[in-house]
């Protein structure tokens, strides 16, 4: 990848969707990553093979995959816990994973109700049925500058936990600020610690604006020789099990800044924009018809 090139993973039908309120219907997924594919976003994760119990808001993952537009050279992971997932995943044709994990024992234990390493150990066997089927995988490390429950989390513990997932076959690891805690010393300090183990070009990083710190966070990183992002349109969502979190940092942010920089994605911001307006106008319409249902019935 070019000095001046950012890839934009765009988490919005996936990450960001996975925490609002609001169940939004298949269709207007579709509909979403379908507008998403004409930005010029090359990647778009599209959604999650979980229990719908644990995630109820993306139950609806394989009426989703089937739907939407596949744009040739437009790439469309989606998360996977265990193989019962990834078999799901591949009945529906998905040809990009992402398994995930976290750097704090205790969030780990909160999320998927199991150890760092337990959890690895659960997607060894995805990993290796991946390499088999020669479908990519992408490996998403959660609170890499704290942890709702376990408070500091040390950087020892993120790299390790990196280190794995690329020894594995993770093509990228994603680096997520889970809870939004961090500020740009931190993450260049965590960022360099990661980058001694696992090559640079093997990064991303994932910043919730808890405390609007993302796109100073972005910019430290992108410093440092960081040259994969991922944002959510409109700045949807976050993880359901890190309390008190906002949502992640916004796409068209991120864009924008990145243009203002000189720096190339490849998207169209005023498409991008327009369809952040769309998503939100959806969400506030659900929400208004949701009020409207209540007070008919009261």
């Amino acid at each position: 990848m070019s000095n001046d090139r950012v890839r934009i993973v765009e988490v919005g039908a996936r990450d960001g969707l996975q925490n609002e309120k609001i169940l939004l219907p298949a269709e207007v997924k579709v509909a979403l990553i379908d507008r998403l594919s004409a930005t010029g976003l090359t990647t778009i994760e599209a959604t999650s093979f979980v229990s719908p119990k644990w995630v109820p808001q993306l139950a609806d993952a394989t009426e989703v995959f089937r739907g939407i537009r596949k744009v040739p050279g437009v790439s469309y992971p989606v998360l996977v816990p265990n193989l019962q997932g990834y078999e799901r995943a591949r009945e529906v044709g998905a040809s990009e994973i992402a398994v995930f994990t976290a750097a704090s024992e205790a969030f780990n234990r909160k999320n998927v109700n199991a150890s760092i390493d337990e959890s690895i150990e659960r997607f060894v066997p995805v990993v290796e049925r991946a390499k088999a089927d020669g479908v990519a995988v992408r490996g998403y490390v959660s609170t890499v500058l704290g942890c709702p429950y376990q408070g500091e989390v040390p950087l020892r513990d993120v790299v390790r936990v990196a280190q794995r997932l690329h020894a594995l076959g993770c093509y990228e690891i994603s680096l997520g600020d889970t809870i939004g805690a961090g500020t740009p010393a931190k993450a260049r300090a965590m960022l360099r610690a990661v980058a001694q183990e696992v090559p640079m070009r093997a990064l991303a990083v994932h910043f919730h604006d808890t405390y609007g710190q993302a796109l100073a966070n972005i910019l430290a990183c992108l410093e440092e020789g960081v040259r994969v992002v991922d944002s959510a349109v409109s700045g949807t969502g976050g993880c359901p099990y890190a309390k008190g979190a906002t949502g992640n940092v916004a796409s068209e942010d991120v864009v924008y800044m990145l243009h203002g920089m000189g720096m190339d994605t490849g998207v169209d911001l005023d498409l991008l924009v327009a369809t952040g307006a769309w998503l939100a106008a959806q969400l506030h319409k659900d929400s208004a018809s949701r009020v409207t249902r209540a007070r008919t019935a009261a």
